[in-house]
């Protein structure tokens, strides 16, 4: 059924390519849809290709929002009911420090199965500032959709394959920069002070 949603969207052009981003970014999962239609696009109407990108940028980042501001309303009252555990505050401390590194990465990298969501419902629920949450994901995407669509529009139909081909190299420079943003946070952040 969600083949056939995303395949529905893709026929309807630009409107599509933005409500395709905003759905997919806001919860419903569809796996590499945007990203395809983004590179579809680029191959079969190259003259679309940036505008396409730009719309899917701003359905994802819409999208995006939703999801964190979902999180931020319901999450405050799971985090106060469970986060009580040594554990939870740790991990809840982890991800003031280095959290925003991770919507980043998947936001920016295309790899099959990176979870972005989990880290978008992290993020509101431990009360990420909104501003800070959605230059991030504008971060990653921006450069992202853009990419696949100069992607397409130079090597056409072998767009697809290649990014399948380079799915290791992909991934591997995403740790590495993963690594190396922690790194850089570790490096500037200023040490959170532990409660008794």
């Amino acid at each position: 059924m969600l083949r056939k949603i995303a395949a529905a969207l893709q026929l309807w052009g630009l409107p599509g390519a933005f409500l395709l981003a905003l759905i997919d970014s806001a919860g419903l999962p569809l796996p590499g849809g945007v990203d395809a239609l983004v590179l579809l696009t680029a191959v079969t109407n190259p003259n679309l290709a940036y505008q396409t990108a730009a719309l899917s940028v701003i359905g994802s980042a819409l999208g995006s929002m939703i999801l964190f501001f979902l999180a931020r309303k319901s999450g405050d009252l799971y985090v106060e009911r469970h986060a009580t555990t040594l554990r939870a505050r740790r991990f809840r401390e982890w991800f003031h420090s280095y959290g925003l590194v991770t919507v980043f990465i998947p936001t920016l990298v295309p790899i099959p199965g990176l979870p972005m969501k989990i880290f978008v419902l992290c993020a509101g629920a431990f009360g990420v500032g909104p501003l800070a949450f959605l230059l991030i994901v504008l971060a990653g995407r921006i450069p992202r959709y853009f990419a696949l669509a100069a992607l397409g529009r130079t090597l056409g139909e072998d767009s697809a394959g290649w990014v399948k081909a380079h799915t290791w190299q992909l991934s591997l420079g995403a740790l590495a920069l993963g690594a190396g943003l922690m790194m850089l946070v570790r490096l500037f952040r200023k040490p959170i002070p532990h409660q008794p």
